[in-house]
């Protein structure tokens, strides 16, 4: 790595411009702009850079800049340069899917109706993209009885137009067969821009003016005229009913939302025009590499609409910086005003929400799909094993946390973790007495105790003659090479006494706190601090959130029956068979109040009259709340 004082510039101007870094094969690996040079670039040049920053700065081994003359012009030179460069250091954005678009060259002598993946071409008109190609094609099907231009491809248009006989499509109505002249090249052009018009605009209008154009064919005797107005204005109303939605007619704008994770965010676009989302989509940038100061709003902008029709308005989950150049960027390039804003309330702000909820599960479905890549998971166990100095990957890794309520209650699970991926048969759950008032990390200590135990106890058992003699293989015989606890200091503390007391000294254990992510080790009196977007610190998430996820779930059944247990010591000639019997059948309250009365008395023991009392003796249902949501559930 370079030393960022060997290349410092000096006599820096304090004009706006933009700079590049490059690396040692002078390729460009970060494009930044800046209202003042001499202010910006001085600060990569400052010794309490974020780690990012500063691997970047020793990347590199010199930097230049352009001087422009507005914080525009800067805009638009970066995002030219950062277009043909592709540095390494600035937003990269990712699409695992080829998305269909709807297109119609009108530009053409005759136009066309088509659909498309490939890159765009100029003089064709694009709309979308589609998420789901049955739906656009089902779409295009529709268009083409309201409006039948040619789909056809050229060489079968002109093949018609030299044998003078149309294709299947003119026989059924789905063309108005230019390529023998049924329609001329006027009217079929004139058809095209209608078709556009009809895709960017509110339907409504559309059908007023078939309807008009029905009438006044009616009117001239031109019957067979007005049954097509009909038939168009029928496909038209049927197109517009399965486009439908709740917002306002007159609501025209993109609506874009970013969600962020720690390796990665996704940013996720719905257009809307005359009130009908018309086209979706959704980008996955990796932040491994991104600058802890760049903003994926301000850089997926002018990405977004290079190749793309530019709307008047411009919503936005979150307000970019350089806004106000942006409009004026985004303005020059559709030669119309543009509005980027960010809604508070009303149905704007409901419109980013939903949005915003697309981007998360574009996410998830991405991080799903990349957590089974060995290749990444490796990654994330080197990460782990050099940051907590563990001289070897961590193959096996058991994860503990305890759940209860005010001491009561309480559970603990645990959940194993072999190469980065989770292996759910060697799940296990542990019930802890509330007679022993435990507290959490009593609670830890108790529990890892009893799982070393019960390894010291089977890890010199011959498991293949076990196997021979047709016996299970041992749940408890292979030690992980790392314990990940939910806590901090005293959980790590109170675990570390249950590996010192059994004499264990080859498994290494850590702890990860929830309030600042944090990692802590036995005797340390400060915690590691992994990378904010380290592959390894994901990875010790979601073990952590797994093991918090399947300790609530048994939490939640053992609370559940042990609230029936209360309820049925509280009903009179109920006595422990019967109520063991009833326990044994529903074990919830919730379940036995969905029963009805001959459910209950179904059950060995209980008649009609001790259901009746049962019945009783149930407590009223009251609504529950969603934690997460605020939402009121019903009874």
């Amino acid at each position: 790595m370079s030393d960022p004082q060997s290349y410092r510039p000096s006599n820096i101007p304090t004009d706006p411009g933009v700079y590049r870094f490059y690396d040692e094969h002078d390729r460009v690996i970060y494009v930044g702009k800046a209202r003042n040079l001499r202010s910006r670039l001085s600060s990569y040049f400052q010794s309490n850079l974020a780690e990012k920053t500063f691997r970047m700065v020793h990347t590199a081994v010199r930097v230049d800049w352009t001087i422009v003359k507005t914080e525009v012009d800067a805009l638009q030179l970066e995002f030219t340069w950062i277009k043909s460069e592709n540095p390494r250091f600035n937003i990269q954005f990712k699409d695992d899917k080829s998305y269909p678009y709807l297109a119609i060259s009108l530009t053409s002598e005759y136009p066309r109706l088509f659909i498309s993946r490939a890159k765009k071409r100029p003089g064709v008109k694009y709309f979308g993209p589609f998420a789901h190609a049955w739906a656009l094609r089902s779409t295009f099907d529709v268009l083409l009885k309201i409006y039948p231009i040619r789909s056809c491809s050229d060489s079968n248009f002109e093949r018609a137009r030299r044998t003078k006989r149309q294709c299947l499509l003119g026989d059924i109505g789905k063309c108005a067969a230019p390529c023998v002249e049924w329609i001329s090249q006027e009217d079929h052009s004139l058809l095209a821009k209608n078709l556009a018009k009809f895709i960017d605009s509110n339907p409504n209008d559309i059908a007023r003016q078939l309807e008009s154009e029905m009438a006044q064919a009616a009117n001239n005797e031109e019957y067979e005229k007005a049954a097509k107005l009909r038939d168009q204005l029928e496909a038209l109303r049927k197109a517009s009913e399965s486009s439908q939605t709740a917002l306002s007619e007159n609501l025209s704008a993109d609506v874009l939302a970013v969600h962020e994770e720690i390796t990665h965010a996704a940013i996720s676009i719905f257009s809307i025009r005359e009130g009908r989302i018309v086209g979706s989509r959704s980008w996955i940038i990796d932040r491994s590499e991104v600058l802890e100061e760049e903003s994926v709003i301000t850089a997926a902008l002018p990405r977004i609409y290079a190749e793309t029709e530019i709307p008047r308005e411009i919503l936005v989950d979150h307000l970019p910086e350089f806004h106000e150049s942006l409009e004026e960027l985004l303005a020059a390039q559709g030669k119309h005003t543009v509005s980027i804003s960010e809604p508070q309330r009303g149905e704007k702000f409901e419109l980013i929400q939903t949005v915003k909820r697309n981007a998360y599960q574009s996410l998830i479905q991405y991080l799903s799909k990349r957590s089974n890549d060995s290749a990444v998971s490796g990654r994330a166990l080197e990460e782990i094993s050099e940051l907590l100095d563990l001289g070897e990957a961590p193959l096996r890794i058991e994860c503990f946390d305890i759940s209860n309520i005010q001491g009561t209650n309480m559970v603990a699970s645990m959940v194993v973790f072999e190469d980065g991926q989770p292996k759910k048969s060697d799940y296990r759950r542990f019930a802890i007495s509330d007679e022993a008032h435990f507290d959490d990390t009593r609670a830890m200590y108790h529990v890892l105790s009893r799982r070393l135990k019960r390894y010291l106890a089977e890890k010199d058992l011959n498991h293949e003659e076990i196997a021979l003699q047709g016996g299970t293989r041992p749940k408890f015989a292979y030690p992980p090479q790392l314990i990940v606890v939910d806590g901090g200091a005293p959980q790590v503390a109170a675990a570390q006494a249950a590996l010192s007391d059994l004499g264990i000294t080859n498994i290494a254990l850590c702890g990860l706190a929830k309030r600042l992510e944090e990692v802590w080790l036995p005797g340390s009196p400060d915690p590691v601090i992994f990378p904010r977007h380290s592959e390894g610190l994901y990875l010790l998430q979601r073990i952590r959130d797994e093991a918090h996820r399947f300790a609530i779930t048994f939490h939640r059944s053992k609370r559940s029956r042990v609230m029936l247990e209360s309820l049925l010591d509280e009903i009179p000639q109920l006595g422990e068979i019967r109520r063991a019997a009833l326990l044994e059948h529903f074990g919830s309250v919730t379940a036995l109040r969905k029963a009805d009365k001959s459910q209950i008395s179904a059950i060995p023991g209980i008649g009609e009259k001790i259901a009746a009392l049962i019945l009783e003796h149930l407590p009223t249902a009251e609504p529950g709340v969603n934690l997460q949501t605020g939402e009121i559930l019903e009874t």
